[in-house]
């Protein structure tokens, strides 16, 4: 993928989770040839990014089932960090236990209380309860641990490859179109990288005009660029201060974007270029 140049110092991409995490897997699926470094949180995986203990980070945006990963739209502005490139991770979720347990042995199963819903299906059909854990990996570094063969995990493949436990059943999922979005993150923007489709991700705030918002907009329609995704959240606990976030299609160098981000900026009082990227092959999926 693009963006590597940004990996010379040090060789490493910054996630959150444990190891076998979805966040781990997709360093290992987008830069395979980079060491991956867990983080406790998404702040601890800009920290180590600006400290320069690694040169990227793995963050994740947005899911397919879900919606938006919390807070994370906050963080991005002021993180400091440009964005390189996307990633697609599609979530193919595993049970696995210790090794020799069977899956009538199992009386729970224990992963992050947003895998549980989605595996609803094959839960109900062997009668296994399942419950709540803080980390999907994590509760699978807890069962190599606790060696407790009543317990099962669901997790990523990754998950029971890293922690010794055995795979039951693969891909139990009740929804085989769950993906996640990844965006990968460095200390420096790259602005120079073209690619048949090239995303640009921003921020902004209108100004407190009438119709502000809708007149920002105008300028992407007249101009015929596609905005793929416009969100908008709350920034200092204030009710009456609204940021939005956008991915549209195109790089600003192109005429009609540049044409459209003039306009926003007209009736704007933030705007703020997060990154421009090649978009993910999966996008077309």
């Amino acid at each position: 993928m693009s963006g590597t140049s940004q990996a010379g110092r040090t060789g490493r991409i910054a996630f959150q989770g444990e190891p076998g995490a979805y966040s781990h897997q997709a360093c290992r699926d987008a830069r395979p040839g980079l060491e991956a470094v867990p983080c406790h949180t998404f702040e601890d995986v800009i920290d180590t990014v600006k400290r320069g203990e690694a040169d990227l980070a793995m963050l994740p945006v947005e899911n397919s089932t879900y919606g938006r990963v919390a807070d994370i739209h906050r963080l991005l502005p002021e993180s400091g960090l440009h964005i390189l490139d996307e990633a697609f991770v599609r979530v193919h979720i595993s049970l696995m236990a210790l090794p020799g347990v069977q899956i009538e042995e199992l009386e729970k199963v224990r992963a992050h209380l947003v895998l549980l819903p989605q595996a609803a299906s094959f839960l109900s059909k062997y009668g296994i309860k399942g419950e709540a854990a803080a980390d999907s990996a994590g509760a699978a570094a807890e069962l190599a641990q606790t060696q407790t063969r009543s317990v099962g995990v669901l997790a990523s493949d990754m998950a029971a490859e890293t922690y010794g436990l055995n795979i039951l059943a693969r891909h139990i999922e009740d929804h085989a179109h769950n993906t996640t979005r990844f965006l990968i993150m460095g200390k420096q923007p790259d602005r120079t990288r073209r690619a048949d489709k090239m995303m640009t991700t921003f921020v902004f705030r209108v100004r407190n005009i009438p119709a502000a918002l809708y007149k920002a907009m105008g300028g992407f329609a007249t101009n015929g660029v596609n905005m793929t995704k416009l969100e908008s959240y709350m920034v200092g606990g204030n009710f009456t201060a609204t940021q939005f976030y956008a991915d549209v299609e195109g790089h600003p160098d192109d005429p009609a974007l540049q044409r459209a981000l003039e306009e926003l900026d007209y009736f704007t009082s933030y705007l703020e270029i997060l990154g421009v990227y090649p978009a993910d092959p999966q996008r077309e999926d």
